[in-house]
């Protein structure tokens, strides 16, 4: 069973963002892997200790975003590959989707895609079924538990965590899924295996590799503002006993035009 989990590098959820000449910018917060994928990377290492096969990470972005990547084999993944172009900086979801399903297709005998339920920096959660949907896969979203996986049928069972409850679903490899962090809490990674990715080898695609152009991207960001600042005045109302006080507060309700 072949498995591949996408990763994405962002910046620390400690970071503070800020907006200088209409561009965003993280000062100098760490780059990490998105905490969401980590519980993606944990699902995908136990189905592969289970059934056997292997783990190959994905992450697209600059050459030099590779923290997601060495994680991700720090935790344990056999292998990789990065989705590397300058054609491709400030791809919308659209755009990502269609490359990580072109990087999908090249990897090959693909079983399972594993997401994230979400990155910490857009919050979306589309990127998985926008995946699916240009593959024509089936999108299982949201999985907090894998029941049955049977890799020689091709089939799974998975549960889904919903805000009305819990869903059991089945479906058939090749398959799109999102892991929610209600899966399991994901492994650290070991010294020996922090050591074996900073030495790790793994190829960098551009689009040529991919044989495509780059996509068009249907959204795009024409600028970036810092809100106004509001002015807050804090007004006590005072009064000598509550019923005072109501009185007072009522009065100033009716004079500022709230009701």
């Amino acid at each position: 069973m072949k498995i591949v989990v996408c990763a994405k590098q962002v910046p620390d959820t400690e970071a503070t963002m800020t907006v200088e000449d209409g561009k965003i910018g993280w000062g100098e917060a760490q780059l990490i892997i998105n905490p969401w994928d980590e519980y993606a990377v944990e699902a995908a290492l136990n189905l592969t200790a289970d059934h056997g096969g292997d783990v190959v990470v994905l992450s697209m972005g600059a050459e030099d975003e590779t923290e997601a990547i060495k994680h991700a084999l720090a935790m344990g993944a056999g292998d990789a590959v990065l989705v590397s172009d300058p054609a491709l900086a400030g791809a919308d979801n659209v755009a990502t989707a269609k490359i990580l399903a072109a990087a999908i297709q090249k990897i090959g005998e693909v079983d399972l895609v594993l997401f994230g339920q979400q990155s910490v920096d857009t919050v979306t959660g589309l990127l998985p079924v926008q995946v699916a949907r240009v593959l024509g896969w089936p999108a299982l979203l949201l999985v907090s538990q894998f029941d049955e996986v049977d890799p020689e049928a091709g089939t799974l069972q998975v549960k889904r965590t919903l805000e009305e409850g819990k869903q059991i679903v089945e479906g058939k490899f090749p398959a799109v899924l999102s892991v929610t962090k209600d899966y399991a809490e994901p492994r650290y990674p070991s010294f020996m295996g922090i050591r074996k990715a900073s030495r790790a080898k793994y190829p960098a695609w551009g689009l040529a590799d991919l044989e495509m152009e780059a996509p068009a991207s249907v959204v795009s960001w024409t600028g970036v503002s810092v809100p106004p600042q509001r002015e807050i005045v804090s007004e006590i109302i005072a009064g000598e006993t509550p019923e005072e006080k109501a009185k007072n507060l009522v009065a100033k309700i009716m004079e500022e035009k709230v009701l």
